[in-house]
Formats: structure tokens, C-alpha cells, sequence
């Protein structure tokens, strides 16, 4: 493998979409992992949720 080091311009340049690029996949990864918790929430008959600072939540189907 050969190893071609970067000029002084190259080390200079700024890339800011890696950054954009990461946080657009985190974000959508977040989104559809909670959409997914919800709709396994909503859609089962009996449902008790407790969250952290004393939010509880507590359903059941009919």
C-alpha cells in the first residue's frame, strides 16, 4: 500500500459535511428507533410506561 502524505493546503481545508452527513444519520436512526417503540406501545393491548423525573404512563386495550 502506498502511503501519499497530505500538502499543507489539504490539511488546511475545512470538510464540514462529514459533520452534517453524521448528525442527519443520528438523528433519522433516533427518529424511526422511537417510531418503532411507540407503535409497539400503541398497538398492544396492555401497556405500562415509566420514565425518568415521575412521568408513568398506563393503558389497557378493550
Amino acid at each position: 500500500m502506498h502511503v501519499v502524505p497530505l500538502s499543507e493546503k489539504a490539511l488546511h481545508e475545512d470538510c464540514p459535511g462529514e459533520a452534517l452527513t453524521m448528525a442527519t444519520v443520528t438523528l433519522v436512526f433516533t427518529v424511526v428507533i422511537l417510531a418503532i417503540v411507540a407503535y409497539k406501545l400503541f398497538m398492544s393491548g396492555k401497556a405500562k410506561l415509566e420514565l425518568p423525573g415521575g412521568y408513568k404512563f398506563e393503558w389497557s386495550g378493550t
